[in-house]
């Protein structure tokens, strides 16, 4: 699974280098699926239950599940970037919410505050905790900030497959749920929206919109939970690959 994640940390970091205002969420995809199988490895989403990308893309209100098109990136957007990568036939599974240019006060504060509820779930993703303490560590962060935890979507355990269980909600109460044992991989996620946390979807039937029209930040990581602590196996940089949060 870490060489899954070596693969897309590359992949991700490719994308990274390609965003700027005018750029299409195709041509991301388009790049992204042949770096994948450049290195013998598969874009574990196409056709994944029909969706025709390698990646999702999901700019500004758009919580997951974009699928990439002919939208062109505009300055001020935020693009939410979900990848999945199998190597070998295991899996893992990132995502991360980049500024296009200069953004918003309340969309740099909702990217922020997304990404560190992230890494304080990331803390909280060792043997013999539990379910509930990875879970309730999102929703305080988030909702300490007064932005909202998105309810109805969660992470997911993986390994062979992209979804396993257990299931992995973004609210919770902590010393509750299943307990954490070494040898488990986690997809955690935190979903976030800047306004209230109800969803809808949307017309093609895979993006999911917030439904009051607020921005919304996805972040992701693909965690094993080792005897010295989380090990994040899709980190932002590959020299932290080993790193605890």
């Amino acid at each position: 699974m870490a060489a899954a994640g070596d693969v897309l940390v590359r992949t991700m970091r490719l994308i990274e280098g390609k965003l700027r205002e005018g750029v299409t969420t195709a041509a991301l995809d388009a790049a992204a699926e042949r770096f994948i199988r450049s290195q013998g490895a598969t874009p574990a989403f196409k056709g994944y239950r029909g969706f025709p990308g390698s990646i999702c893309t999901s700019p500004n209100s758009m919580v997951v599940h974009g699928i990439p098109g002919p939208y062109a990136l505009e300055r001020g957007d935020i693009l939410s970037v979900d990848v999945g990568v199998i190597k070998d036939g295991w899996v893992a599974d990132a995502a991360r919410t980049f500024s296009v240019g200069r953004v918003s006060p309340l969309a740099h504060k909702l990217l922020d505050v997304t990404q560190q509820a992230l890494f304080d779930a990331v803390e909280q993703c060792r043997p013999g905790n539990r379910l509930g303490d990875v879970s309730h560590a999102v929703q305080r962060r988030v909702e300490s900030e007064g932005l909202s935890v998105v309810r109805s979507l969660v992470g997911h355990g993986i390994g062979r497959s992209m979804h396993e269980d257990p299931q992995v909600p973004n609210f919770g109460r902590p010393g509750r749920g299943a307990v954490l044992e070494e040898g488990m991989v986690l997809a955690v996620e935190p979903m976030v929206n800047a306004g209230r946390h109800q969803v809808r979807m949307g017309d093609d039937g895979w993006a999911i919109y917030a439904q009051d029209g607020s921005l919304a930040a996805h972040f992701e990581f693909t965690v094993a939970i080792t005897a010295r602590g989380p090990r994040i196996l899709t980190p932002w940089h590959l020299d932290e690959g080993a790193a605890a949060a």
